[in-house]
This record gives structure tokens, C-alpha cells and sequence, in this order.
């Protein structure tokens, strides 16, 4: 058997299990997700538990298995705690802020960029040069963060840009026998 997907999901107090044919509804206090059921996964709730089993011991089901569960533990975690990703933005006269649902992140060029915020998903400025991005949906917030960090990618040399808090760069050498620097 998959080793994620044997794993029972423990439901929290307050959070509501719903398994449908092909999917699985989790509604929380932070609102409310689905997560899909792929053909040959079944799911059963028992007593404070989700449990994932699957029909057959095809190579697809099994990969289904592991997915889907982790999955629905993510539609769970997501409800019930939700999620949050830390950007910092490092460089001289970089900064960002948020004004009703637009990011406007000012970050060395021309003009500063401006990021229309997507429904479900949070932005706070803590500092200018901080932003957290909040959220239930696990793939949204890693996907809006990594949009975000686009804009300005982390420069090796002189490291400035936009990156995830902790997120370790390693800083090159400029060229030998450059002239001029």
C-alpha cells in the first residue's frame, strides 16, 4: 500500500467531512474547498477520521491513492488553519504595499508594478519590505507567492529581489580580470 495514502487524516473539531462519488467537500471556519476522488479511490469517514482505500493494485491507482489523499489532508489543514507564505523584498528603494486588492510593489523598474489580488487569497504588508500571503488553498498561495517573486527574481550577485523568507541564496563571485570594478 501507498505509505501517504494509508495514512488516516484526523478531522478537527469543528470541520465537516463530506465524500461524494468523485469528491470529497471539507468545510471548516475559513470557508469551504473540495478535493477530487480519482477513479479507484474510495473515501470513508469514521468517526473522527478520513480513510482512503483503493480498488485495485494498478500502478494509476496506486499513485492516485497517495494524491488524493494528500489532497484532501491539504482541503482539511486548509479550512481549518489555512495557509501563509512570508515574502521579503531586499534592495534599495524597494518596497511594496497594498491598497484594497491590488499589491503595488515598487521594485527598480520605471514604473512600479501593480498585481491584482485573486479572490480567496489575502495580502498584508506587515513592513514594506514584508508581505505575507494568507489563504485555505495550499496551491493558490504557493502559486501567488511564486507570481509575486517573479517580478523580481533573487539576483546572485548582489542579491536583491523578491524571496521567501529563509529562502538561502548563494552569492557569486563577480568575473576575475573585469576591468573597471
Amino acid at each position: 500500500m501507498s505509505r501517504v495514502g494509508k495514512k488516516p487524516i484526523e478531522i478537527p473539531a469543528g470541520v465537516k467531512v463530506t465524500v461524494h462519488p468523485d469528491r470529497i467537500e471539507v468545510e471548516g471556519k475559513l470557508g469551504k474547498l473540495t478535493s477530487p476522488l480519482y477513479a479507484g479511490v474510495k473515501a470513508a469517514v469514521q468517526g473522527n477520521q478520513l480513510v482512503l482505500t483503493r480498488e485495485n493494485e494498478e500502478q494509476k491507482t496506486r499513485q492516485f491513492h497517495g494524491l488524493c489523499r494528500a489532497l484532501a489532508n491539504n482541503a482539511v489543514i486548509g479550512v481549518s488553519k489555512g495557509f501563509s507564505k512570508q515574502l521579503e523584498i531586499t534592495g534599495v528603494g524597494y518596497r511594496a504595499k497594498v491598497e484594497k486588492n491590488k499589491l503595488e510593489l515598487s521594485v527598480g523598474y520605471s514604473k512600479p508594478v501593480i498585481y491584482e489580488i485573486p479572490q480567496g487569497i489575502e495580502i498584508i504588508a506587515e513592513k514594506p519590505t514584508l508581505l505575507t500571503v494568507r489563504g485555505i488553498d495550499k496551491q493558490k498561495v504557493g502559486q501567488v507567492a511564486d507570481t509575486i517573486k517573479r517580478f523580481r527574481r533573487p539576483d546572485p550577485y548582489k542579491q536583491k529581489g523578491i524571496r521567501l523568507v529563509g529562502e538561502v541564496l548563494i552569492k557569486k563571485e563577480r568575473k576575475a580580470g573585469v576591468a573597471g570594478a
